[in-house]
């Protein structure tokens, strides 16, 4: 226990920091990591340049830097740059055997590196070696027979070496290996080059694709054997079958025969492919069997095949759901433009009879429109007006105008009846419109037909009955005024506004104390004008109705009109006086004195400055929803003359402003606490509260 002990007591302790306060100067890791990038920046001197001037001093050299080579390859064998660097290094001494001899080093560490045998490769290449070189080409294909780096540097190589049959003896080593598609294609355009057809022809499909039979078709077309080019596209169909049939085939194969003028084949070989493939995958080739038969044959040519399937297409649609009338419209569209009459009547008579099975009126939206192509056909395309009209009145009779209705279908029934020129007609389904469903649109379209026919008295009529239906659309009251106002009834037109403006419930009043007070003006009765602007004010105290009361009166070319503009803006100013609204006064006050800068004296444009008010920042508590405190906001507010000289605190803060400025001018007798003091009794004999929050914003 003593031994433990004493062997305890020799541990060295660790050393305190008997100083732990910080350092004078601060070095950041930041400044730490700068300091080594600028030091990384700074070049270092170049070596000194070396001359060689004898043998013994080149060997020196030779063999200090084969040394540093050998001892970079004894550290890390399998770091193939440096056995690389060593080679080349070699090799521009002009040492090939050497570097052929740590090449050859370097393939026993990594055999299977491409770098390698490339760089090897192309060293023998370089110094005219060329059976070294096909040697080397030679075990690297046999090792690595994918790389298709060395099976096309090889071809290369005999190509240029003029060896033609040694470079087509390594195709065929190669096409042994079944390549990728670029492959066989160099093989066929070296054969090409050379011009051995027959040798190309031979080739055997690997990649049995559709692009590559039409690669093959069009090499036999092009050499001018078009049996044979036929006889691959027929092979080609019967490889791909109806299993994995393609689109591009038959395009490819129908363009080939159409060249050849064979128009018949074409036809055939379309018709067989759109009968084989899916819908949804040919229209491309619908587009260009299109495009053949407008080119070459007649349009009937391709209707029971082409028209036929999109029929039928339709018809699965629709019966998987009666009452998607999208795919009614489509299939409707494609037999108007393609069948006869009574399969187009047989067509829609199926689509509208879907009706739409809830009676809500965003349901048969659609559905309606369905009638309406319907009898625009009928009357545009087949010319039948008596089935026309008997396709108007069964969708009227069908729609449920106790809970809504369509105010286009009775104008549409309307402007048929007037094109076939029987308007009473028209005028009996309008009627019958107002009577069962009145609505804005069905009195528009009657009143503008009435119109256009120059039937006042039945406008009247009509403006009338749309009053009672709807009395407070200030719209139908200023049409019915601005009617009378044309024909120059203007008594009329003036008992029609008053009507108007007496109605308890308006949509839009200002719009129609506008177009009576414009009316007024037209009519040059300034006196019922004024009267009008009295009236309105009785009413509302809108800062807009004053100042174009004021601009009415300048705009009359009378003596006195600037005089009574003039008492306009001191009436508003008065009455606006105890608005709420302050940004309202304030364009009263701006227009005020646009008009006195323009037609007023000194006097009156000092007048009007003094009225202004001043502009000042405020803040005030916000609340939040749950009813806590949300902070304060700042806000603007306007202080007007007279609203100042009735504020004590603001009499206050006018005092503590004046004698700021003073303390700018001159320099202060006393303090400002006294001069405040001095003044309070003032304050205090005419203010209940003071506001020491303004005081201290201040």
């Amino acid at each position: 226990m003593a031994s433990t002990a004493a062997g305890k007591q020799r541990i060295p302790k660790v050393a305190k920091v008997k100083n732990k306060a910080p350092a004078e100067v601060q070095i950041t890791a930041e400044q730490l990591l700068r300091e080594a990038k600028e030091r990384e920046l700074e070049l270092l001197p170049p070596p000194p340049k070396q001359k060689i001037t004898d043998a013994e001093e080149l060997n020196d050299y030779k063999l200090k830097k084969r040394k540093g080579f050998e001892d970079n390859i004894r550290k890390n064998r399998t770091v193939i740059s440096n056995w690389i660097k060593y080679a080349q290094w070699e090799e521009s001494l002009k040492e090939v055997q050497r570097a052929r001899s740590i090449y050859e080093r370097a393939l026993d560490v990594d055999h299977r590196n491409i770098t390698l045998w490339l760089k090897y490769a192309e060293m023998e290449m370089k110094n005219r070696q060329v059976n070294h070189a096909r040697n080397i080409w030679d075990r690297a294909i046999t090792i690595l027979p994918r790389v298709n780096q060395f099976w096309y540097k090889y071809t290369y190589m005999e190509e240029m070496l003029g060896n033609i049959a040694g470079c087509r003896q390594v195709f065929e080593r190669w096409m042994e290996w079944e390549p990728e598609e670029q492959a066989w294609h160099s093989y066929i355009n070296f054969e090409l080059r050379y011009k051995e057809v027959d040798k190309s022809r031979t080739l055997v499909m690997v990649h049995p694709e559709v692009k590559n039979w039409i690669k093959y078709a069009n090499f036999e077309e092009k050499h001018g054997y078009i049996a044979l080019a036929r006889k691959v596209f027929e092979r080609a169909v019967e490889f791909f079958g109806e299993e994995h049939i393609s689109e591009n085939l038959y395009v490819a194969f129908s363009r080939f025969e159409e060249k050849q003028k064979e128009f018949e084949r074409v036809r055939i070989i379309y018709k067989y492919a759109l009968d084989r493939v899916p819908k949804q995958q040919a229209q491309e080739l619908f587009k260009n069997y299109t495009v053949f038969e407008k080119r070459f044959g007649d349009r009937r040519g391709i209707e029971d095949v082409i028209v036929s399937k999109r029929r039928f297409q339709y018809e699965e649609e629709v019966k998987a759901n009666p009452h998607n009338y999208d795919a009614w419209f489509d299939y409707l569209r494609l037999v108007e433009s393609d069948t006869d009459a009574d399969t187009v009547r047989e067509v829609y008579e199926r689509a509208i009879a879907n009706t739409p099975p809830i009676q809500e009126k965003r349901h048969w939206r659609r559905y309606i429109y369905l009638w309406i192509n319907y009898a625009l056909y009928e009357e545009l395309e087949v010319k039948d007006p008596e089935r026309t009209r008997q396709v108007y009145q069964a969708c009227l009779e069908l729609i449920p105008h106790k809970k809504f209705t369509f105010a286009k279908i009775w104008l549409l029934y309307a402007q048929f009846e007037i094109r076939q020129k029987n308007l009473q007609n028209a005028r009996r389904g309008l009627g019958t419109a107002i009577g069962k469903c009145p609505k804005n649109k069905v009195f528009k379209g009657y009143i503008e037909l009435e119109l256009q026919l120059r039937e006042f008295d039945r406008c009247r009529k009509l403006y009338e009955k749309y009053l009672e239906f709807s009395p407070e659309n200030c719209t139908t009251w200023i049409k019915f005024a601005e009617l009378e106002t044309i024909l120059g009834d203007s008594d009329r037109a003036r008992a029609i506004f008053e009507l108007a403006i007496g109605q308890p419930r308006l949509d839009m009043p200002e719009v129609l104390w506008k177009s009576y007070i414009d009316f007024e003006i037209e009519q040059e009765e300034y006196e019922n004008t004024r009267g009008l602007y009295k009236r309105l004010l009785q009413r509302t105290q809108h800062v807009k109705v004053w100042i174009s009361y004021g601009q009415f009166e300048l705009s009359i070319d009378s003596d006195d009109r600037i005089q009574r503009c003039r008492q306009i803006y001191e009436e508003a100013n008065k009455s606006m006086q105890g608005c709420e609204e302050k940004e309202e006064r304030l364009m009263l006050l701006e227009s005020w004195r646009e008009f006195e800068d323009e037609f007023g004296s000194l006097a009156n444009k000092e007048r009007v400055r003094k009225l202004l008010p001043e502009k000042v920042k405020k803040r005030r508590k916000i609340t939040a929803e749950d009813g806590s405190d949300a902070g304060w906001e700042e806000y603007y507010d306007y202080i007007f003359p007279e609203d100042a000289a009735n504020q004590p605190n603001l009499k206050l803060l006018a005092m503590a402003k004046m004698w700021k400025k003073q303390q700018n001018v001159q320099p202060a007798q006393e303090p400002f606490i006294f001069y405040l003091k001095r003044q309070m009794h003032q304050v205090f004999a005419l203010t209940f509260s003071f506001n020491v929050t303004t005081v201290l914003q201040f």
